[in-house]
């Protein structure tokens, strides 16, 4: 078993950053795929990053490509996700996810989840 714990968001005022980090526990960890998702208040949960196990493979959604970026420490058990020159649109509650099937952007692929951390972007 894998159990995800996120940091703490907050509230961001445009154009402003913000690192999210994902504290795992469980051995296994390190050799899963790891990824971002968020979801909007009345807006399905999308994809935002994924890295690979080893750390070299990244994706990221258009939305945020050169904005945002993923890594890991797996001596850490950790995944952060660098929010840098945030929008409003930003807006949502953020989500880590961790599983063994390599890296996909569909949120089903995903069997660990964390409690999900909310990141409001606001001036």
């Amino acid at each position: 078993q894998v159990q995800l714990v996120e940091s703490e968001g907050g509230l961001v005022q445009p154009g402003g950053s913000l690192r999210l980090s994902c504290a795992a526990s469980g051995r296994t960890f390190s050799r899963y795929t790891t990824a971002w998702f968020r979801q909007a208040p009345g807006k399905e949960r999308e994809f935002v990053a994924l890295i690979s196990w080893s750390g070299g493979t990244t994706d990221y959604a258009d939305s945020v490509k050169g904005r945002f970026t993923i890594s890991r420490d797996n001596a850490k058990i950790t995944v952060y996700l660098q929010m840098d020159r945030l929008r409003p649109e930003d807006t949502a509650v953020y989500y880590c996810a961790a599983g063994p099937r390599g890296p996909i952007k569909d949120h089903l692929g995903y069997n660990f989840w964390g409690q999900g951390t909310q990141v409001t972007v606001s001036s």
